[in-house]
């Protein structure tokens, strides 16, 4: 048999190792004794734990605590090097990897340049290239890999994208094909979702079981956390609101399936960069006009009249998506990033909000991104990192 059976010894085992191991990992290094009250073991039972999760390679020992005069104890940790996780951030223009031990310390970083004019066959190389660069000290366990696109659970198809946004993706059965050729289990997540993960783990959302990401950008994306778990929907494609039909936008029908059209064609960085230059706000791309505009609203005369004016332009069009997907969804939460808000910071989240709340019935709480750094890769190695010391923790008892 696979694992323990229920009502037997090594069910008891499993569970109490399980408990050991995740008292390490949360809390750090410990002695036996603190392990025991943690867990409400047995001196004995303790011991015998510790000797096991040390045989299997999953603790080791981190020196002596000293205590009362001439008492000593053990001190114990996670073995880091029992096993390793790896996460990539895959774009049109780059490949970003990270490496991660069993704690989650980050071990290895590396980013591969990329062109979207690549041969659609050189997809396992590249990912294959960038994984390599950051060093991995041993084989990886998992690897899980973030696109902007979505996997289609009934197909095993990326969605949600045009072949050229995604060169090479267009396979059937994508991840048993990356698994192996890069001869590493591989799951492969949706860029939004994966953010989501990050600030449900870490940032604004840490407290919330019902809550909305919108990753405003480039493009639009947007993911939908019910009951604390992602929710994917039928096809892979929930969240996927940037297609999503808004008032003043062109839609599939005249634009074209993946064209520019719907709610992105309103509030995605072209937009706004085209929307703010005809309020006077310069900048060279869209990120810079934001947060130009935000320093001139701050001001006083015309140009900070009109700043203000676009800014405002810019959340009621937010708003009125958000709004179509509060009706429905009913979050608890909105948390908002991305290069078209972030820069707008606590103003432009403000007005976010204000517009919002005059357009639904439910208010809910409308708050900016606080993961720092790279949140595609911070989610992917979360995620990475969660099936590995599932596996790990379950690996010291077989009957």
């Amino acid at each position: 048999m696979d694992g323990p059976v229920p009502g037997t010894p090594s069910l008891l085992r499993a569970i109490n190792d399980r408990a050991a191991l995740r008292a390490l990992l949360d809390r750090g290094p410990l002695t036996r004794p603190e392990i025991g009250a943690l867990t409400g073991l047995s001196k004995p039972t303790a011991s015998q734990l510790l000797a096991r999760l040390q045989e299997a390679g999953l603790v080791v020992l981190d020196g002596v605590r000293e205590g009362l005069p001439g008492r000593t104890a053990e001190v114990y940790r996670i073995n880091p090097a029992a096993a390793y996780a790896g996460a990539l951030d895959v774009t049109p223009d780059r490949i970003e990897a990270r490496i991660a031990d069993l704690t989650g310390a980050v071990v290895g970083e590396h980013t591969l340049p990329t062109t979207r004019r690549r041969p659609a066959g050189e997809l396992v190389e590249r990912l294959g290239a960038a994984l390599a660069g950051a060093n991995p000290p041993d084989k990886l366990r998992r690897v899980v890999i973030g696109v902007q696109a979505a996997i289609d659970p009934a197909t095993g198809r990326l969605g949600y994208a045009a072949a050229k946004d995604v060169p090479g993706w267009q396979i059937p059965d994508l991840v048993p094909t990356l698994s192996a050729g890069l001869g590493v289990p591989v799951d492969v997540e949706n860029n939004v979702n994966l953010v989501a993960l990050a600030e449900q783990a870490h940032g604004a959302a840490r407290d919330s079981r019902d809550f909305v990401l919108l990753w405003a950008d480039e493009g639009i994306g947007s993911a939908v956390v019910l009951g604390g778990r992602m929710h994917r929907g039928a096809t892979g494609g929930a969240g996927e609101v940037g297609y999503m039909p808004t008032p003043g936008a062109p839609t599939a029908r005249e634009a074209g399936r993946y064209a520019n059209h719907g709610y992105q064609a309103l509030t995605g960085g072209p937009a706004v960069l085209k929307l703010l230059r005809s309020y006077g706000v310069r900048g060279a791309d869209f990120r810079q006009a934001v947060a130009n505009a935000v320093r001139l609203a701050a001001g006083t005369g015309q140009r900070a009249d009109d700043a203000r004016a676009g800014l405002r332009d810019i959340a009621a069009r937010l708003a009125v998506g958000l709004a179509a997907i509060t009706s429905v969804i009913d979050p608890g939460l909105i948390v908002l990033t991305g290069g078209v808000v972030l820069p707008g910071g606590e103003t432009l989240r403000e007005l976010v909000e204000h517009e919002l709340h005059a357009l639904t019935i439910p208010r809910p709480r409308v708050r900016l991104s606080s993961v720092e750094g790279n949140p595609v890769l911070a989610g992917a190695l979360d995620l990475a990192l969660d099936t590995v010391r599932e596996e790990v923790f379950g690996s010291t008892v077989r009957s």
